[in-house]
């Protein structure tokens, strides 16, 4: 190449390359800023519960008042509240879900618990409380819990006391000699028996060292302090107290002062310091002669339908009515004691039947218990009636229960 036009070429582009260092920046193109993400709103979601309180009691007032607290605070959820009479509920709850419908929840007494897992209508729900259950109570966490596994989020806690009207007893009895002296002296006690025996009086059984059922469902009651228990439950009757089948009926008696005493539980507190007042005072049942008489102690929970689509949403419901706040209300408004170490109730009679029923003895829930009720019914009632003798009484009715058990 000629050497002057390289020349030339050399100086061109030395002073290009001068020019582009001289030039200002380019300005980079900003692209505009996005609009902030909007929050996903929550799906709806639709529940369907039922319980079983009483028509216009208190117990409905509270539990309405905390579903509409719950839809205020997750406005998607919508949640239809049902009341079924408590003597259809248990068959109505477990004909539907059988069927594939039913709720979502339903709460009630455990009554049931055991028959229904074993139906598989109520589900487990270990994974979906895990971690959420601080507060409740181990008693009723157990009454719950079947073969290790969590059926329910407890809360209501019930189990029997002995009322009694402060102005007629002073001194409440401490122990089976104490009550019985009490009656002897002239002070009138009512216990409900027929139907009902076996439940209210559970406690004494244990009391009086009874045990039920051996670890293979196998009656034992005859082996001891069944016979005792009604031995001692003659010698109230002879000694003036009133074993009444119509439980409405000695309740009444209570109220209108006709009864110094009266086994019962925290169903009836409400009607009872309404008509007593500052005359009514409660305490645990008397300890018996081998150790504490452990009332039966149920627990009210809600349970899930397997069949529900929302069984995580009807948890998170349920963690709500029976948690702190939830079981605060029901133990202040409707006089529930609740299965929570978390809450203080400011009726003193409420915070007692809380702690009676932490002492109580967990309602079993085997198939074979199921088979208790008749016999020891018939059992208490014979031996009061002076048909048979209390250890035949018991001997009759734990054959009864072994046979329909096939033990």
């Amino acid at each position: 190449m000629n050497k002057k036009i390289w020349v030339t070429i050399s100086i061109v582009l030395v002073a290009a390359i001068a020019l582009a260092a001289c030039a200002p920046a380019a300005t980079p193109t900003t692209a505009p800023a996005a609009p902030p993400t909007q929050p996903a709103a929550a799906a709806p979601v639709a529940l369907t519960i039922w319980h079983a309180y009483h028509a216009g009691g208190s117990e409905e007032a509270t539990i309405n008042k905390l579903v509409s607290q719950y839809q205020t605070a997750n406005p998607n959820v919508k949640v239809t509240v049902l009341e079924v009479p408590f003597d259809q509920v248990f068959n109505k709850y477990e004909t539907d879900t059988a069927a594939g419908g039913g709720p979502d929840m339903y709460t009630a007494p455990n009554d049931n618990l055991g028959t229904e897992v074993r139906a598989g209508v109520i589900a487990p729900i270990d994974s979906l409380v895990a971690g959420k259950l601080t507060g409740y109570t181990q008693a009723g966490i157990d009454g719950v819990t079947i073969d290790g596994k969590i059926y329910a989020v407890p809360g209501i806690a019930k189990a029997v006391g002995l009322f009694y009207n402060n102005t007629t007893v002073t001194t409440p009895p401490a122990t089976t000699d104490d009550l019985l002296n009490l009656v002897k002296s002239g002070k009138k006690l009512g216990v409900a028996v027929g139907g009902a025996g076996p439940y209210y009086l559970w406690g004494f059984w244990v009391g009086f060292g009874g045990t039920l059922m051996d670890s293979t469902g196998k009656c034992v009651a005859d082996q001891g302090g069944f016979a005792d228990a009604l031995q001692y439950f003659i010698d109230l009757q002879n000694a003036g107290a009133t074993f009444g089948t119509d439980s409405g009926a000695l309740d009444t008696a209570f109220r209108q002062g006709q009864l110094d005493m009266i086994i019962e539980g925290p169903w009836v507190l409400g009607d009872f310091e309404k008509d007593l007042g500052s005359k009514l005072a409660l305490v645990a049942l008397p300890k018996g002669p081998k150790g504490d008489s452990k009332p039966m102690m149920g627990i009210d929970g809600w349970y899930i339908n397997p069949n529900s689509k929302n069984q995580a949403a009807a948890v998170d419901l349920a963690l709500y009515l029976f948690g702190q706040k939830g079981l605060t209300e029901y133990e202040n408004v409707a006089g529930d004691p609740a299965a929570r170490t978390d809450v203080t109730p400011t009726d003193p009679l409420v915070k007692t039947f809380a702690d009676i029923a932490a002492g109580g003895y967990p309602r079993p829930q085997s198939a074979e218990f199921g088979n208790y009720w008749s016999p020891f019914t018939d059992a208490i009632t014979s031996a009061l009636a002076a048909k048979a003798s209390p250890a035949d009484a018991v001997k009759t009715a734990c054959a009864t229960m072994n046979t329909a058990n096939k033990k």
